[in-house]
């Protein structure tokens, strides 16, 4: 049996997976068209994974982005994430991306001014669209320059991005933004 397990659950959103080890979550993957895409996206960036129950911590954070993408707050700051795969820029990038609270955003041009240099704003995006674990590190609070959306690389782009924060609360943020589209 692997060490690397991954496991299908339920959301507002559709099917989501979630695949961990030893160290921590190993990756997450928003909803695709059906289930079989969600394996198949969660299985490409977590190769080797063996679909398996949930441990009781992994539920707990199950149960957190269940309920989170329900529009009910739910902390995930203190997920343990495994980040031995991750470079070290993008991990600074996403320990930044953390402190977004749920119903706020941030800019990539704010997160580059955080890293202590503005020009990385293209390199934060870069980041964020590399990011294995969106809704843990939420890619989707992190916005363009002015509001705008920018991009989203979880299936259905911008669109699953918007709907995200109309969830949590950013609506003022959410609705500005679709009206730039």
């Amino acid at each position: 049996m692997s060490e690397h397990l991954y496991t299908l659950f339920e959301t507002a959103l559709g099917t989501c997976g979630i695949a961990w080890g030893p160290r921590g979550i190993t990756g997450l993957q928003l909803p695709g068209s059906n289930a079989a895409t969600t394996r198949a996206r969660l299985l490409r960036r977590c190769p080797g994974a063996e679909e398996g129950a949930p441990t009781p911590e992994i539920r707990q954070v199950i149960d957190r982005i269940t309920a989170l993408l329900r529009g009910e707050p739910a902390d995930l700051s203190a997920v343990t994430l495994d980040l031995d795969r991750v470079p070290e820029f993008e991990r600074r990038v996403y320990a930044i991306a953390r402190g977004i609270p749920p119903g706020s955003t941030m800019t990539y041009g704010e997160i580059a001014k955080r890293l202590g240099d503005p020009l990385l704003a293209r390199d934060v995006g870069q980041a964020m669209g590399h990011n294995p674990f969106p809704i843990v590190v939420p890619c989707h609070r992190v916005l363009a320059a002015g509001g705008k959306p920018g991009g989203f690389s979880a299936p259905g782009g911008v669109d699953t991005k918007m709907r995200m924060l109309r969830i949590e609360g950013a609506a003022a943020a959410a609705q500005a933004s679709l009206f730039d589209l």
